[in-house]
């Protein structure tokens, strides 16, 4: 989101709080965020992506809702006139084609309504078809087939060999010059975070976790706009409490425009004072390679190890802030990361929505298969294997890279050797209750020592390579040039 964005919602948080009926608020987020879709997603070369995308987010989020239905709950009048609004919305925006740039939404022209409307209907009618098809030949699969579209969808945008060939592809059905497809050519705005909150709900639906959800309860929920672009990962039943509550809470309380004002305010400092400011000598790879000093290469990479927490952070400072505006109170997702003692508090601390997700949704389940072969396993190799593949999926969820999954391995062999050095060093360390000053030290000393593991392990992070990655920690520590 930029300043412009932040600007005019928090001037349609305002109107929405003091002037709209409480009964119309549920349907007003529903609206802004399936707008925001489209408003947020940045500009594309190839033709008319930066509008089949947006809208490639509403079909799935409506797909996976309905494959996410309990059993026998048929479409109700609500789920119709939900429908109804976004492809009403869908189809006002692509009727601004004619208009001038400056009074579009959309990121470039968008295309013919016409078409647009003609080709949703077949997209429709053919997914309509494949999930009978499949429902008839195997019930159970359908949602197993929803999940590996999704992990499919995500690797072909992250991963550059197949981003460039699908979008060299794209390019020659619009007529476009091929050998100029690029990886930022499928900048799919928020769907990282999509594809976790629909995965999240596809697996609950699996093990009958997941409450009945109207469509636009789930649409809001997949999209809330403030939390689009930047997180938290929310959970789709703590989500629904606070928007079922819309439609009978009071309007802008006094107390909700200070609390919400002052983390948007936060968050601008945060990201666009701060961040902004190291971004300009923190650690890249022009800086890099302009840095001869190994002690000015360390305040680079300082600089960018704070430059990321304040960004991140502040990017959910300023959600935050505005989901309290609207109503919604969006879950923390950052605690003081930097000032943790082990790694293992750095990940409690640190983008907390999705350590929580990777977790529950991998680690645990992973854990529990594992110990459940014969011959089981020792629990420390249990241990390890969940680890290393939980970190190796969130490097992996970054960017599939090579420079990305090594940071994940990073972490996750860093997690598994404090777990085997908490282990072995816990009689020693509940010793030191009784010496206060000892145990001053040795929590200082944990709080440097993970601060700096978790810095060096940015290099991987900041670098495009793995090449440039290793000259740099040679330089760090006096090695290379």
């Amino acid at each position: 989101m930029t300043l412009a964005h932040i600007a005019a919602f928090t001037g349609l948080a305002l109107v929405y709080g003091l002037l709209l009926p409480a009964r119309l608020r549920g349907w007003a987020v529903l609206a802004i965020s399936v707008i925001a879709v489209y408003w947020l997603q940045p500009a594309l070369p190839v033709r008319y992506l930066d509008f089949a995308l947006p809208t490639a987010t509403l079909l799935l989020t409506t797909c996976v809702w309905w494959l996410t239905r309990p059993a026998g709950r048929g479409v109700t009048r609500d789920d119709g006139w939900t429908l109804a609004l976004i492809g009403a919305i869908v189809l006002a925006l692509a009727l601004t084609r004619n208009l001038r740039a400056d009074l579009r939404l959309t990121a470039s022209r968008p295309p013919d309504a016409l078409v647009v409307a003609v080709v949703l209907a077949l997209i429709m009618a053919a997914l309509l078809v494949v999930w009978q098809a499949l429902h008839r030949l195997w019930p159970g699969a359908v949602l197993i087939v929803m999940m590996i579209a999704l992990v499919v969808l995500f690797v072909v945008q992250k991963a550059e060999p197949l981003a460039v060939a699908t979008s060299a592809l794209l390019r020659a059905q619009t007529g476009q010059q091929t050998n100029l497809a690029a990886l930022t050519d499928l900048q799919w705005l928020g769907f990282s975070y999509l594809a976790f909150r629909l995965l999240h709900t596809l697996r609950d639906r699996q093990t009958g976790r997941l409450p009945a959800l109207s469509l636009r309860e789930y649409t809001a929920y997949a999209l809330f706009f403030p939390a689009l672009t930047a997180g938290p990962i929310d959970r789709a039943e703590r989500f629904v409490a606070d928007y079922q509550a819309l439609s009978q809470a009071r309007g802008l309380l006094p107390s909700r425009l200070v609390i919400g004002g002052t983390r948007i305010s936060i968050g601008l400092l945060k990201k666009f004072v701060l961040a902004d400011s190291l971004a300009l000598f923190a650690l890249n790879p022009t800086n890099a390679a302009q840095t001869s000093d190994a002690g000015a290469l360390w305040v680079l990479l300082y600089a960018y190890a704070w430059r990321l927490f304040l960004d991140f952070s502040g990017y959910t400072d300023i959600a935050i802030g505005l989901g309290i505006l609207f109503g919604v109170r969006l879950p923390e997702n950052f605690d003081r990361p930097y000032l943790r003692q082990n790694i293992t508090a750095f990940w409690q601390s640190w983008h907390m929505t999705l350590s929580n997700w990777v977790r529950f949704y991998v680690f645990s389940p992973l854990s529990r298969a594992l110990l459940q072969r014969r011959p089981r396993p020792s629990p420390l190799l249990v241990v390890f294997s969940a680890q290393v593949v939980t970190m190796l999926i969130i490097g992996l969820w970054h960017g599939v890279t090579l420079n990305f999954a090594i940071w994940g391995l990073w972490h996750g062999l860093g997690l598994f050797a404090h777990k085997v050095w908490s282990d072995r060093t816990r009689v020693q360390y509940m010793r030191l209750a009784g010496r206060p000053r000892l145990r001053m030290l040795w929590h200082v000393a944990g709080v440097v020592m993970t601060f700096h593991f978790v810095a060096l392990g940015w290099v991987w992070f900041a670098l495009p390579d793995t090449q440039a990655a290793l000259a740099v920690f040679a330089r760090l520590f006096g090695i290379g040039r």
